[in-house]
């Protein structure tokens, strides 16, 4: 046996460190790094710690959440977050530390389990497509524009070096009712902050509409984009609270009528992923950050539906985020009254939505 010298010894350590410290997807796929215009089918869940700030203040993410996905079979996690739980509306330039912290740790989670990160905003200074409105608007307000590219400039800096197939930027969560060429305005500001800090760093752009409509003004500037499947809002929004109306809906089938109209799988086909495949056709990359049912949808409606949206997104070759892994429109504690839930990992498991989606 060669006898190592010192020299050798150190050498040879440190690669194992480095190795040590890389990211879990790269060596275990040994696949090409991920670029805005070819993102891998990345398939996963929304976390939603940050989603919106509470008033006794937000938890960490939990590591136990990255440890079920990995151990399910599933590579992404989206984390959509509001900038005031770590700001504010009146000091929306200074940043509190204690909180940031934990979304270092759920970057961590991820390097350690092997889940991709992407990071969102759902709640930017001046925008947040859910109630309350912000003081300040983003698309007309200087200061509310200054205020989201100082943030998204932090993050850029604060994770730099930070390989793509371990972290990306979801710029602003569901722009709706703004033109495209304002929308894109505040998008090329976003992203020269970040590309000002961290100039190879992944970004994604969500549709328009609640993210449903591609946005061909965005082309050049080397971004990935996030779409949606919520389609139909009769099935996936079924007596939801936060919808107006949807209390008055009749229970939905699959496919759905309504009145002339059908909509099955070939309609989503036809509706939802041809004008998407004409954007990634000019070298876009796309993925599905949010979609799934709420918890009144019946089980069986439900679970047809998704079957198809998951076939439709395999064909398209596409990953998806759904909303959520705990919660209403989960696989987790998501309080159905037609599912037989299993006890695992101290949650209410929905086993068979969970084989449908490992089959996605």
């Amino acid at each position: 046996m060669k006898t190592m010298n010192r020299r050798e010894f150190l050498h040879t350590t440190t690669i194992a460190a480095t190795l040590a410290m890389a990211s879990p997807i790269a060596i275990a796929a040994n696949q090409e790094m991920p670029t805005a215009r070819r993102l891998p089918r990345w398939r996963g869940f929304n976390l939603l710690e940050k989603f919106t700030a509470r008033g006794e203040g937000n938890p960490p993410f939990r590591e136990s959440d990255f440890e079920l996905m990995t151990e399910w079979g599933f590579d992404f996690v989206r984390l959509p977050m509001s900038y005031l739980c770590w700001s504010s509306h009146a000091e929306p330039l200074k940043l509190r530390e204690a909180e940031l912290k934990h979304v270092d740790e759920a970057v961590e989670f991820g390097r350690k389990h092997g889940i991709h990160v992407n990071l969102n905003f759902h709640r930017a200074p001046g925008y947040c497509v859910n109630p309350p409105k912000e003081p300040f608007d983003l698309w007309k307000d200087e200061p509310a524009l200054e205020a989201a590219a100082f943030h998204w400039g932090h993050f850029a800096k604060r994770y730099k070096g930070i390989p793509n197939d371990r972290l990306s930027f979801d710029l602003l969560n569901e722009p709706a009712n703004v033109s495209e060429e304002t929308y894109v305005r505040v998008v090329k500001r976003m992203v020269q902050a970040i590309r000002a800090e961290d100039p190879a760093r992944l970004i994604v752009a969500d549709g328009l509409q609640w993210g449903r409509d591609p946005v061909h003004g965005l082309v050049d500037l080397g971004l990935a984009q996030s779409t949606r499947g919520y389609d139909p809002m009769q099935i996936s929004h079924y007596q939801a609270s936060w919808v107006g109306g949807s209390d008055r809906w009749p229970e939905p089938t699959w496919p759905l009528k309504v009145g002339d109209r059908v909509t099955d799988k070939a309609t989503l086909r036809r509706e939802r992923i041809e004008p998407w495949k004409k954007l990634e056709a000019k070298g876009v990359g796309v993925h599905v950050g949010e979609w799934g049912a709420h918890n009144r949808t019946p089980h069986k409606v439900a679970l047809a539906w998704m079957r198809d949206c998951l076939d439709l997104w395999k064909e398209a070759g596409w990953g998806w985020a759904l909303w959520n892994l705990r919660g209403s429109f989960g696989v987790a504690d998501s309080q159905r009254k037609d599912v037989q839930y299993e006890d695992f990992r101290g949650v209410k498991l929905d086993r068979e939505m969970l084989k449908v989606l490992q089959a996605g």
